[in-house]
């Protein structure tokens, strides 16, 4: 029945399209009209529902599933069917602990506008104190750079120091073992690393002597002069 119409209004169409001249205004009727036939081309299925004799599950039943005899099923079954139904639409309203917690969940999950500005007002607060104290730590530490800058000088200045002092004790133990052993000596070799205790060792014994001349004489007092009685 839907292609006989459909044919029938294609052929109306074609028969109007014939008294036009192909001209370029001609193309948008075209194109109006395809879209037309395939708007009445479509037959959605219908709606199969059965009024005059539901599906009404049986609760006492044990062939009957468990998702079936749930409240959620009856609201869902009156709301198609209405009261052939024969749901009770009193026991569909949530119960008083069911309230309570739809009730939490919209306060969680669907806040009222004033908690939601105290909320706002709560993350431009928090924001602004991150701000405040990343700012402080700023000024705190360029109020510190100086001194790091200066301190970065000092050590770097030691350490080349200590680099060079390193370069030239090396490069004198090196000489001195040359001049023990008439040749050159690998400063990994073990005999070199003897020779470097070795000499390590009267270092520490020159500095002890040293410091025990300096401490004996600080304890011996000074001379003193002696007096003209003239």
């Amino acid at each position: 029945m839907a292609a006989c119409i459909t044919g029938r209004r294609s052929a109306g169409i074609l028969g109007i399209l014939k008294q036009f001249s192909f001209h370029e205004s001609v193309f948008p009727v075209i194109s109006r009209c395809s879209y037309l036939l395939q708007v009445a081309n479509y037959n959605p299925r219908p709606l199969r529902l059965n009024i005059k004799s539901p599906y009404i599950p049986d609760k006492e039943s044990e062939d009957t599933p468990e998702w079936q005899k749930t409240d959620k099923y009856d609201r869902k079954l009156f709301g198609r069917y209405g009261s052939v139904s024969g749901v009770d639409p009193a026991k569909l309203w949530p119960s008083p602990e069911e309230l309570e917690n739809l009730i939490a969940e919209e306060k969680e999950w669907q806040p009222s506008l004033e908690e939601l500005l105290k909320n706002v007002e709560a993350k431009e607060t928090e924001k602004a104190n991150k701000q405040r104290a990343r700012e402080k730590l700023i000024a705190a530490n360029m109020a510190k750079m100086p001194k790091m800058i200066e301190d970065w000088r000092r050590e770097t200045r030691a350490l080349k120091q200590k680099k060079k002092e390193d370069k030239a004790r090396k490069e004198r133990l090196i000489a001195e073992a040359r001049e023990r052993f008439g040749y050159a000596l690998d400063p990994r070799s073990p005999k070199f690393q003897e020779m470097v205790q070795e000499i390590e060792k009267e270092e520490r014994k020159k500095k002890k002597l040293l410091k025990s001349r300096m401490r004996q004489t600080a304890a011996t007092p000074p001379a003193v002069p002696p007096q003209d009685k003239s």
